[in-house]
């Protein structure tokens, strides 16, 4: 079975030198840009060759007409979850991840299955099927998530992140009396070189116990990090049980990703965002 929708279309012409469908095809269809894409589109039978199924082996010759396919949209099952909207656009857009739910994963209450609830579909012809997060937020951590929406958007914001070029900041509701000097926690974590840049910016007492709201930079990207360097220095978050928090206040960790700054991969716009504080981190 073949899509019926062509996005791209190419007639070849005069050619010097005899040259394979699968060579082709990377240099003239946008959407597909290696090699590897191309088998791909084939395997699923996406690109056509004079009105057929092209295969592997096609030469390409002078006069024919190239067409690549969409891709056929596999039934999704929407989790019917609403959450906050900070940015959209045609390309991406920026969510309120609430707390209490993963990313993604093989569950079906996952932020990844809501977002097509929230989030209106692309035009765009490498419009990927459904949004996907570009990066992850723990199952008890709630902020500022970013998403692609388009293939383009995916691989460039993966690339800047990779790059170090989007900055995210945290929030965190700490035990004890955390220093207001801005520091480098940089313990390992399983063998591996991990940094976290921290201060803090307000202190609590409750019941004679000190508190720290604590503003978090990860300047690497390990898992739990910023939970982890907490915790090993003595200042676990609130409610965070996995790494020795001794205070629960509701069933949820006191992190937020609350600000987050990057470059528009499609306009160039930069954009610095800041997320709205939940009502348990404002009643704290």
């Amino acid at each position: 079975m073949t899509s019926s929708k062509a996005i791209e279309k190419h007639t070849v012409p005069h050619i010097k030198e005899a040259i394979r469908l699968q060579e082709y095809a990377s240099q003239v269809f946008d959407l597909l840009n290696s090699r590897n894409a191309v088998k791909k589109a084939l395997k699923k039978e996406r690109i056509l060759l004079n009105g057929k199924v092209a295969r592997t082996a096609d030469w390409i010759q002078e006069g024919q007409e190239l067409q690549l396919l969409e891709e056929p949209v596999k039934p999704k099952k929407i989790f019917q979850l609403s959450f906050s909207v900070v940015f959209e656009d045609d390309f991406l857009a920026v969510i309120e991840k609430p707390s209490g739910y993963p990313t993604n994963g093989n569950y079906f209450k996952t932020i990844e299955n809501a977002l097509p609830f929230n989030l209106t579909s692309s035009t765009q012809p490498d419009a990927l099927v459904y949004p996907l997060p570009v990066h992850r937020l723990d199952n008890p951590t709630s902020g500022l998530l970013l998403v692609a929406k388009t293939k383009s958007a995916q691989a460039q914001l993966s690339l800047a992140f990779e790059r170090k070029e989007i900055s995210k900041t945290y929030l965190a509701i700490v035990e004890g009396k955390f220093s207001e000097e801005e520091q480098i926690i940089n313990d390992e974590l399983d063998g591996k070189a991990s940094e976290t840049l921290a201060k803090a910016t307000k202190f609590y007492q409750k019941e004679g116990n000190d508190f720290s709201l604590v503003e978090l930079n990860p300047l690497t990207g390990r898992t739990h990090q910023l939970r982890k360097h907490l915790s090993m220095h003595g200042f676990p978050i609130v409610g965070d049980e996995s790494y020795g928090a001794k205070f629960f206040l509701q069933k949820a960790i006191y992190l937020t990703a609350y600000k987050l700054q990057f470059k528009h991969p499609i306009t160039s716009d930069t954009h610095a965002l800041e997320s709205q504080l939940s009502k348990r981190f404002l009643k704290f």
